[in-house]
């Protein structure tokens, strides 16, 4: 399992009951695939950087989860087929190491015992 954001836009000119179902429908594709820990946030309205799709605004939704890379895949082809999504991007988010963790975790309690 590896942590990965998705972040992606939906037209404008969907109603709010359209929007919560295209989100609802990419959240159900990733649990089915086996992700977890899906946090989802609802971005609102914003005017895009250039236009897309004949479209100057759009919906943008960010989803955190972790998931197996057969998920994105899964995910990717239901928004590249899908007419609500103008755009989307995933990009995998690096964790650190058990090592890592535990170095950082030494590191602070040496700081948090130093007299002051």
């Amino acid at each position: 399992m590896q942590s990965y954001e998705t972040m992606y836009i939906l037209r404008p000119d969907m109603s709010e009951d359209k929007t919560d179902e295209s989100i609802t429908k990419y959240q159900t594709l990733l649990i089915d695939s086996g992700a977890t820990d899906i946090e989802t946030q609802h971005r609102g309205k914003r005017r895009l950087a250039y236009e897309i799709q004949r479209f100057r605004e759009g919906v943008y939704i960010q989803m955190n989860y972790l998931a197996p890379g057969e998920a994105i895949k899964a995910m990717e082809r239901a928004m590249r087929l899908a007419e609500d999504v103008i755009r989307y991007l995933t990009i995998k988010q690096d964790l650190p190491s058990p090592e890592e963790l535990d170095a950082e975790a030494a590191v602070e309690e040496m700081v948090s015992e130093r007299p002051s």
